[in-house]
């Protein structure tokens, strides 16, 4: 998995858009499709969707950095949920594209930073197309421009023992309509870090892209890093 194609393309991918869903919905339907590709009932899976306005704390559990009180968030109409992907708090909501990549990882051969960094150049690849100059920082997960964020990333790598490796779950959270740093951000400390910001790809460009426009176009730019031949978008 690197900045270039694999070069077979033997691979294939379900890829579904879903315009709106609950988080809780999600999560569930992850961990089923997550079982079924661990017993190899499915093949590998990627979700592209948007979420209403929700915080998710992974694995570290900082709470300090969530900075409104619960009856601030009734008011925003923003739910919290404690998950069990890597990484800290992070916002979802409408006008940001979350992908939810559910592949399987041999264990030969496996390098678990890989994949993330792969996930990273999936987008990389696709903002480049914009002449958006995207790229990392060396001490955190996901896609930078200049000191703003504009894609998160926090994965979990759940054990496929009948099939020797791990199936994937959660992903990236990719910041499309303007305003969304003024939005549900503003109410974390988005993943620990307050040194710097969040920006999306409206902002960048001026232009108004749906968040399923992004969809379509990212992935072929997904599937090509992976080495998956492009399927059609179910919805």
């Amino acid at each position: 998995m690197t900045d270039t194609a694999v070069e077979h393309v033997e691979r294939h991918l379900e890829a579904r858009y879903i315009p709106m869903i609950g988080y809780a919905e999600a999560w569930d339907m992850q961990k089923s499709i997550v079982r079924q590709i661990s017993q190899e009932e499915r093949q590998e899976t990627l979700l592209l969707l948007q979420h209403p306005p929700t915080y998710t704390l992974g694995t570290d559990r900082h709470h300090e950095h969530l900075l409104l009180s619960e009856d601030e968030l009734k008011e925003r109409g923003i739910s919290v949920f404690e998950i069990d992907r890597g990484g800290d708090i992070t916002y979802h909501g409408p006008g940001q594209l979350v992908g939810y990549p559910m592949l399987f990882l041999p264990m030969e051969g496996l390098d678990l930073h890989a994949y993330l960094r792969t996930v990273e150049q999936a987008i990389i690849n696709w903002l480049a197309e914009y002449g958006i100059e995207a790229g990392r920082k060396p001490e955190y997960t996901g896609v930078w421009v200049g000191n703003e964020k504009i894609a998160a990333i926090g994965v979990k790598f759940n054990r496929a023992r009948d099939r020797g490796g791990f199936v994937t779950s959660h992903g990236f959270a990719l910041n499309i309509e303007e305003g969304i740093g003024d939005q549900g951000f503003s109410g974390i400390i988005p993943c620990g870090i307050q040194e710097y910001g969040v920006t999306s790809f409206n902002d960048l460009t001026g232009r108004k892209l749906t968040v399923e426009e992004a969809a379509r176009q990212l992935l072929p730019h997904f599937c090509h890093v992976f080495g998956f031949e492009t399927p059609s978008l179910l919805e």
